[in-house]
């Protein structure tokens, strides 16, 4: 089986590629589109993933992931790859100054959608703390401030943190389990 994996990040190709195995093939496509604005990662990922199996006639895959700040209102959320490029994680960190409630999760939303049907999405969810400054250089996108719950280190202190996250790996793995159905 294969599918068309539409990011241009390709730390998440990585990522899925390491879950996914040899068993789907991933064909990796950089496309800009249009995304819906939400504070639902489901719901852009969906929106994305049908408009774009549509456009160019292929089963498509499209992740959209955030981390989720509570005292913070949920702030970066969806936004979280726009806010990195903006104020980066120095001004996530500036925002957290004085503020002792660190708690945020990190969720993933990964959609599948074939030309002409509707597309399924698969949720993964993973809790954590803010860490008070940045710490290591694994990983990509916010891993050097994340704490993933158990932990005393952040994904950026971590080795192959990438097999470690859970958030995106919960969801890929819904999206693996649903693939092989369909099989």
């Amino acid at each position: 089986m294969e599918i068309n994996l539409i990011t241009s990040n390709l730390g998440k190709v990585k990522e899925f590629k390491a879950i996914l195995g040899d068993s789907i093939k991933i064909n990796h496509m950089n496309i800009d589109y249009k995304e819906l604005r939400s504070d639902d990662p489901e719901e852009i990922a969906k929106d994305a993933a049908k408009i774009l199996a549509d456009e160019l006639k292929k089963p498509i895959v499209v992740e959209d992931s955030g981390l989720f700040i509570k005292a913070l209102k949920d702030f970066p959320g969806t936004c979280s790859a726009y806010i990195h490029k903006r104020i980066g994680l120095k001004g996530i960190l500036k925002l957290m100054e004085n503020i002792n409630d660190r708690t945020c999760c990190y969720k993933s939303a990964v959609s599948y959608c074939e030309p002409g049907k509707e597309p399924v999405s698969f949720l993964g969810k993973e809790e954590g703390t803010i860490a008070k400054e940045e710490k290591g250089n694994n990983g990509f996108g916010h891993d050097p401030i994340f704490i993933p719950e158990g932990s005393n280190k952040t994904y950026g202190e971590t080795e192959n943190c990438e097999n470690l996250k859970r958030f995106r790996k919960i969801a890929v793995e819904k999206l693996k389990k649903h693939l092989k159905k369909e099989d």
